[in-house]
């Protein structure tokens, strides 16, 4: 996509003039005469970088504008461009948030340099953004069973092509993981990976999530706001949970995907993208399509490469595997890894695990957490496989009771507290210090007790 390039200057002649070098390098230049007028353009239009006059003959100087720009639009970089030049000045501009500092006259090599470091750096900034979000995930699949085996060399196979792929499977059987995994083998790894869950975006406010808005398109819509098109653009798009689109959008989706063109919600100007599609879902989208509720033509755009994810029942060979991996990740949170004895693998592997390796995952942080022995045998596996979801059952002394069945209240009292403790903790994802705030301690003195408690190392 073409990077478009705002200058905000009084002089026509500097507009002109660097409009035309502008587009002999390939850029789009939008030139305003003012600061008002140039943020004005910031908001109504995508501008990817601003060459801005410190010394403007109007109401707002390039000073103040530098930081109106940088607290409402702080991913773009702007350039002040001056004739009065001082180190003050660059250094004053520089602790204000602007990228570089060129005087005039202006040497028009510095400034295409100039330009060109800049629309990089802002590039790396929201790619490194995007990829510490994704830093603490996994990209590889786990298992050496004969249906993963070939998963990956599916996975394998398609990923260095530009190929759209549908990944198939219920839920908890690692749909995002292979498409993780499939963008990690693409010619798009250096980029990340744009991920939407259509299943969790409100009906009323996924055009605007997909395709972006314009300020005032909407209540709360202050400022103008990229899509993740937009985001996606010359990489991937993963459109996870997409059988559950309303056919409303369903049919905004298809025209984009074809054409590879939208307008953002409130807009009318056509923005034309690049982007390679993955979608998933766990629904039966031919039974969707006569239902009426999937449109076929979106069904037979996106199935270009289908790839179908194993139930964990189908692999149960994985399970040894699957643990020693999901206790690894879990020691991140601070719980003691265990071991397993090799009759604990095989009750284990007779379970037929509905939820798949979701389930599997919650079941093994259960046990790390409620189980104090450090080898969790067959009898522990089926004591909390068949014990309530209320998790109202704990490990106490090598045995398995309730508060209610202790002896003393002091002793109640701590399986009620400990109960309770992992409990906030679940729920909280293993964040500490958020569930101290939910519970209303301080996080070192909840620290403490969850170490007394012997639920975290």
């Amino acid at each position: 996509m073409t990077k478009r390039i705002l200058i905000i200057d009084d002089e026509i002649s500097i507009q002109e003039s660097l409009s035309g070098i502008l587009e002999d390098e390939g850029f789009s230049a939008v030139c305003a005469s003012s600061a008002e007028t140039g943020i004005d353009l910031i908001d109504e239009e995508k501008i990817d970088l601003v060459l801005l006059d410190i010394w403007l003959g109007d109401t707002m100087d390039g000073m103040t504008a530098l930081e109106k720009i940088k607290k409402n639009f702080g991913n773009i970089p702007v350039i002040m461009i001056s004739g009065h030049g001082t180190i003050e000045t660059a250094v004053q501009a520089t602790r204000k948030g602007a990228f570089d500092f060129i005087e005039k006259p202006l040497s028009y090599d510095k400034i295409i340099l100039a330009i060109t470091n800049g629309l990089r750096f802002a590039q790396l900034e929201q790619e490194n953004r995007l990829l510490r979000e994704n830093a603490s995930r996994k990209h590889t699949l786990t298992g050496k069973s004969e249906v993963i085996m070939a998963l990956k060399k599916q996975i394998e196979m398609v990923a260095p092509t530009d190929a759209w792929v549908l990944i198939r499977g219920d839920h908890g059987t690692g749909k995002e993981l292979v498409a993780q995994t499939i963008h990690s083998l693409s010619q798009s790894s250096g980029r990340p990976m744009i991920e939407v869950n259509c299943a969790a975006i409100p009906e009323e406010l996924i055009e605007s999530e997909l395709f972006g808005h314009e300020k005032g398109s909407f209540t709360g819509a202050h400022i103008s706001k990229q899509g993740k098109f937009d985001q996606a653009d010359g990489g991937i798009l993963f459109l996870d949970e997409i059988g559950d689109m309303s056919l409303k959008t369903q049919a905004k989706i298809l025209r984009i995907l074809q054409e590879q063109k939208f307008e953002r919600v409130g807009g009318h100007k056509t923005i034309t993208v690049n982007v390679r599609v993955l979608a998933a879902t766990n629904k039966n989208l031919e039974e969707e399509i006569q239902n009426g509720t999937f449109r076929a033509d979106l069904f037979w755009r996106l199935n270009v490469v289908p790839i179908q994810v194993p139930y964990l029942k189908e692999r149960l060979e994985d399970i040894p595997i699957l643990v020693e991996d999901l206790m690894d990740d879990m020691k991140a949170k601070g719980l003691k890894k265990k071991s397993f004895s090799e009759s604990a693998y095989q009750e284990l592997m007779s379970h037929a695990w509905p939820g798949n390796v979701r389930e599997l995952r919650n079941f093994v942080e259960r046990l790390m957490i409620m189980c104090q022995e450090n080898l969790i045998s067959d009898q522990h596996v089926r004591m909390f496989l068949t014990q309530p979801t209320s998790g109202k059952m704990q490990v106490f002394n090598n045995s398995i009771l309730t508060p209610y069945q202790a002896n003393d209240y002091k002793e109640a009292k701590k399986r009620f507290e400990r109960e309770f403790l992992h409990q906030k903790l679940t729920e909280n994802e293993g964040n500490i210090s958020k569930t101290a705030e939910c519970i209303g301690l301080e996080r070192s003195h909840l620290h403490k007790k969850l170490k007394g408690l012997n639920i975290i190392s």
